[in-house]
């Protein structure tokens, strides 16, 4: 099995809910299951990189549509919506963009990183790439558990649960873009995506 983590826009392998769940993994003998690249700024290319680790991962025996559960958080939970449907496989999404070539046409330009001063350029044909990312609504919605947070002050959190109705979430009354009480619901997220009972 694997769990694969995208951070989100600006973010990295060294945020906070990352770095959690690399610790949740370890602590039960998981940790070589545990995938959390740092993507490029490009979505195309970070699909690329992505579908690339799905793929050497299925040569050496994972099944995705039994195996693999991805994680994205923001932009990351966008990415993720794409490769649950291209992949059938489990995906748990935090505060995700929902219309991304819309939400992040704003954002074209230069920016630093959260976690370092490496500055990088969010081209305009990046805002293409995502809308080519796009994809439909679940048809499959008992494979994806909601994260959403009514306090997010960068994404419309009634966006999200519309867009996931009929799927497992968990509403969270409060909290922020970054789920800063993320300790208080790891263990719901991995439940879900090691396929084990939540014992609240």
């Amino acid at each position: 099995m694997m769990i694969l983590y995208l951070h989100g826009f600006r973010s990295s392998p060294q945020s906070a809910k990352a770095q959690k769940l690399a610790q949740a993994m370890h602590d039960r003998g998981l940790g070589s299951n545990w995938l959390c690249p740092q993507l490029p700024a490009s979505p195309a290319q970070a699909m690329a990189l992505v579908h690339g680790l799905i793929e050497n991962a299925r040569k050496q025996g994972l099944q995705p549509g039994r195996d693999l559960t991805v994680i994205g958080s923001s932009l990351g939970g966008y990415y993720a919506a794409h490769l649950a449907q291209r992949w059938d496989c489990r995906a748990v999404l935090l505060n995700p963009v929902i219309h991304a070539a819309r939400d992040l046409a704003t954002q074209v330009g230069e920016h630093t990183q959260f976690h370092s001063e490496e500055p990088f350029v969010f081209l305009p044909e990046y805002v293409d790439e995502l809308a080519g990312l796009a994809v439909d609504r679940p048809s499959r919605p008992e494979r994806y558990f909601l994260l959403a947070a009514t306090g997010d002050e960068v994404l419309d959190w009634r966006e999200m649960v519309q867009w996931y109705a009929g799927c497992a979430s968990r509403i969270i009354c409060g909290s922020d873009h970054g789920i800063s009480d993320f300790d208080r619901w790891l263990p719901e997220v991995m439940a879900f995506a090691l396929h084990a009972p939540h014992k609240p």
